[in-house]
């Protein structure tokens, strides 16, 4: 649903079956359930899927930094895929989602200053409707013939080179998903992915950085529109900030049946090693009320053996 217009039936062939089980490889044509872009898998990533959806039935817990009164849930392994998009397609998604989620702290002595690789994105399982196509080059990114080789004899026909080898293994710790969380509130549901991203010295104090994705969708028929978010910042310092304003991203996406999703990143600093978020976006219906949508708190960890700043797009 909700393709993007354009030519996209010259490079899309025969719709393969979709997995049930396992994952898609190296070189896996897709189209993206959701946002309708056409992709290539680079490589998955096994994470922890906390969903409160499916909470077990454990009773309320008291309220404290890392549950803040949710119930008890446990984290199940999913498959997430990192991706790339195709640039023609990136006009048609890029008032429903960012194209340039994928961010690193710049390596220099500036500790606020952010680059990004456009065209990079984290794809559910789910959300994968994998194709075939007779099309050497099927997707136009800049970094496609870079980090895949067509060999015909493969199935998929793309495989990794050398160079997306050892991209990965560079950038692992600021690209690899771990836990990832999600939370419907009526009918709005709400998938926060949080990474970490590297810690800088400023002005004689650690200062540490992280990047969250969030996924907003609309379940229902009903138009709404995020109009408002409220967050709450726990670091292990003593810290609780609050943080209000409109909209995302300096947006107030419309959820729709037709165009049912908004993604978007934004990142976070602490003093501190560790911490974590929660809060509530507010959604307007057509009639003017209002109502609150749950964000999961999810935990802002760093990683203790980092060794290196990321090395991006540096060969």
């Amino acid at each position: 649903r909700n393709r993007p217009e354009g030519k996209v039936l010259e490079t899309v062939g025969v719709f393969e079956v979709p997995k049930q089980n396992g994952k898609y490889e190296t070189g896996q044509l897709f189209l993206h359930s959701v946002f309708g872009y056409r992709g290539v898998v680079l490589f998955p990533w096994q994470a922890r899927l906390y969903d409160r959806d499916v909470a077990s039935a454990a009773p309320e817990k008291a309220e404290n930094p890392a549950g803040h009164g949710s119930k008890e849930v446990k984290g199940k392994t999913h498959t997430y895929y990192q991706v790339l998009i195709d640039a023609r397609d990136c006009p048609h998604i890029s008032q429903r989602s960012q194209t340039e989620a994928v961010t690193f702290l710049a390596n220099h002595d500036d500790s606020r200053a952010l680059y990004a690789i456009p065209g990079l994105d984290y794809v559910s399982h789910e959300d994968i409707l994998p194709y075939t196509s007779t099309d050497q080059v099927p997707i136009q990114h800049e970094l496609f013939e870079r980090f895949l080789l067509y060999d015909q004899t493969k199935a998929p026909p793309f495989v990794a080179r050398e160079t997306l080898r050892a991209w990965q293994e560079k950038n692992h710790p600021w690209l690899e998903l771990s836990d990832v969380h999600r939370e419907t509130t009526e009918n709005i549901r709400v998938t926060v992915i949080p990474f970490y991203m590297g810690m800088r010295e400023a002005q004689n104090s650690h200062v540490y950085w992280w990047r969250y994705c969030i996924r907003l969708e609309n379940l229902d028929s009903d138009v709404v529109q995020l109009r408002e978010r409220h967050w709450r910042i726990f670091s292990l310092s003593g810290t609780l900030e609050t943080v209000r304003g409109r909209g995302v991203v300096g947006r107030e996406p419309v959820l729709s049946k037709e165009q049912p999703a908004f993604q978007y990143s934004s990142h976070v600093s602490l003093q501190a090693s560790s911490g974590h978020m929660w809060g509530t976006f507010r959604f307007e219906r057509p009639d003017g009320s209002h109502f609150d949508v749950r964000i999961p708190p999810f935990s802002l960890e760093s990683n203790k053996d980092e060794k290196t700043p990321p090395s991006g797009l540096h060969w």
